[in-house]
């Protein structure tokens, strides 16, 4: 009778297989596998699901569910989908530190010697400054010294980064043309297929192996290197089976799938150390200083706002409030509430304020009427003529002016039995006129400029209320980097289109030359990038309904026999047919 073999590893999924498989071997039963078959389906549903976002090279018509293929066929199926997410998390992780090391190297030696001193961490700031004054009290070169040692401890990083990175991607494009090779047999013949599959895997494992010991190997050699390295990787080797499919048994084929996992699972752990040695240093390392000054201001904020709270017997934080309170209110009626009352009033207000202008202008016409009689009733007495009736007032006004001068002669004597008394007083009357005539147009003036003043005052409102509506948009369109759904998301995005376009050509200059291996990590960053832009134009191009045409390209580009040319055709249509990778909102 089969057993279920031991499980492997530390990790929940084999824990729970193992407490299953003594539960199950109580249970009577006449079916031998079942215990593999159930612990095979505990890994699928309760282990640590890793999401892979670009698909695996298999023919289109591949049933990826566990429901229309066997159970053998699906475990295979999900440590193949394991070992492309992991390594593709592993490469990113790689990745993100080696651009960062790079641009650190490219900065000045200032930059690289204020790195050295402010931004590894209090430890090394204390290190570096005693080294520095040490240095400076012994030699003129202390910061040059400081700059030489930055530049080794970041070449040293982006070396062991690049080594990895190189390793990585050279077994994922191993992976890749192997399962583009055999997608077919997986679908036709899987129980032939499914061993000489594993045993491909198993033997890039111990290639990846072998380069992982080359680089532990050179790094031992390098005296200059600092710090310490973990023992090389050993990966578990599939014992010796017959490859040949039909003669597998359930057991040899759990046994080799349990073997893949925790082959998986070393791999990890190794990359998880040596990457985290040469890792960026994380965001509070990087601007401890920051953080440091910001908790003593805090702090000193904290204590001051103590001395003035109640707790101290002050009344200072209650006034505080009050103030500002009453502030904000104020603000809130002169800059909201009074210009939008003003602005509805000019708006539904407009027959009541025609009718009061109405009004006024009567009575300017009846200033204008009384100065047109005293003008005539003067000018018919000075002049012992009737007024023609088509006479104009200026025409009068000039006959009263007129005798107005005559009058000026003797003022004295005409001021009390001449026309100099009449005459004065229809220059008030005319003075009226003008000042009632100036004030209705001014008045007009500001009515029609009412709604205007309003919309001034309702400004400062008006700013700040953009102000935080602009806030609330980049939140919630997170328009950062590529997974964004806004104008900079989309550049992020096209540059990734870039990059792939860049790899293919690299891809292709390498094979060319005959360099195979360059070539072959070439094609593993390239699935490398690929899956970066598949993730993050998902969501975007599903929106706008572009997703299954992005989906078949992208899939298209990493076909390992497709030709450079059409893929750069491919690269072009990305950028110039797709709304989800134009640089704006709108077409130009």
């Amino acid at each position: 009778m089969d057993s279920q073999p031991p499980a492997n590893g530390s990790s929940p999924s084999t824990i729970g297989g193992d407490l299953w498989n003594r539960v199950a071997s109580l249970i009577p039963t006449s079916n031998s596998i079942f215990p593999g078959k159930f612990s095979s389906l505990y890994r699928q549903t309760f282990a640590k699901k890793r999401h892979v976002s670009f698909p695996l090279p298999l023919p289109s018509d591949f049933p990826c569910s566990s429901t229309n293929i066997s159970a053998d066929t699906s475990s295979v199926y999900v440590a193949l989908e394991e070992i492309m997410a992991d390594v593709l998390s592993n490469l990113h992780d790689i990745q993100k530190s080696l651009e960062f090391w790079q641009s650190r190297a490219e900065g000045s030696n200032a930059r690289k010697a204020y790195f050295m001193v402010f931004e590894r961490g209090p430890v090394a700031f204390v290190d570096e400054s005693v080294k520095l004054v040490r240095k400076g009290l012994s030699e003129d070169s202390a910061m040059q010294h400081l700059c030489q040692s930055s530049s080794s401890h970041m070449f040293n990083r982006t070396r062991v980064l690049m080594e990895l990175r190189s390793s990585l991607a050279s077994f994922l494009a191993q992976l890749y043309v192997e399962l583009d090779k055999r997608g077919e047999d997986l679908l036709k013949n899987p129980k032939k297929s499914l061993p000489s599959l594993l045993v491909v895997v198993d033997r890039l494992f111990l290639n990846l192996e072998g380069s992982f010991s080359h680089l532990h190997a050179a790094r031992e050699s390098d005296s200059s290197i600092d710090g310490s390295y973990s023992m090389p990787l050993v990966f578990d080797r599939l014992p010796e089976v017959n490859e040949e499919g039909s003669q597998w048994t359930d057991c040899e084929l759990t046994d080799a799938i349990n073997l893949v996992h925790k082959n998986l699972e070393k791999l990890n752990s190794y990359l998880s150390v040596m990457v985290g040695k040469h890792r960026k240093p994380r965001w509070m390392t990087l601007y401890w200083v920051r953080y440091t000054c910001g908790a003593v201001g805090l702090s000193v904020f904290s204590i001051w706002l103590l001395r003035h709270s109640s707790l101290m017997g002050s009344s200072d934080i209650e006034n505080w409030i009050h103030d500002a309170k009453e502030a904000t209110v104020s603000f809130f009626s002169d800059h909201v509430e009074q210009p939008l009352l003003a602005i509805r009033d000019e708006l539904f207000d407009t027959f009541r304020k025609r009718h009061k202008g109405v009004m006024e202008a009567e009575e300017v016409q009846l200033t204008q009427d009384s100065l047109h009689r005293m003008l005539r009733n003067f000018c018919e007495q000075a002049t012992a003529e009737k007024v023609s009736d088509n006479a104009t007032d200026q025409e009068m006004l000039e006959v009263v002016m007129h005798r107005y001068e005559k009058e000026l002669v003797h003022p004295i004597h005409n001021l009390l039995s001449g026309e100099l008394a009449r005459g004065m007083l229809i220059q008030v009357q005319k003075l009226k006129l003008d000042i009632e005539t100036a004030m209705l147009e001014l008045e007009q003036i500001l009515r029609a400029n009412e709604i205007n003043f309003a919309i001034l005052a309702a400004l400062p409102a008006f700013f700040l209320s953009l102000g935080m509506l602009a806030l609330l948009r980049t939140w919630l369109k997170q328009d950062s980097k590529a997974q964004g759904r806004g104008r900079i998301a989309r550049i992020h995005r096209r540059l990734l289109v870039v990059e792939i376009e860049k790899r293919i050509m690299q891809y292709q200059s390498y094979v060319e030359q005959g360099r195979d291996k360059d070539a072959e990590t070439v094609f593993g960053l390239l699935i490398y990038s690929l899956e970066r832009l598949y993730r993050v134009v998902e969501i975007p191009a599903k929106t706008i309904g572009e997703w299954d045409l992005v989906k078949q390209d992208l899939i298209e580009l990493g076909r390992p026999q497709q030709q450079t040319l059409y893929k750069l055709t491919v690269t072009q249509r990305l950028v110039t047919v797709y709304d989800c990778l134009l640089p704006s909102l709108k077409r130009q």
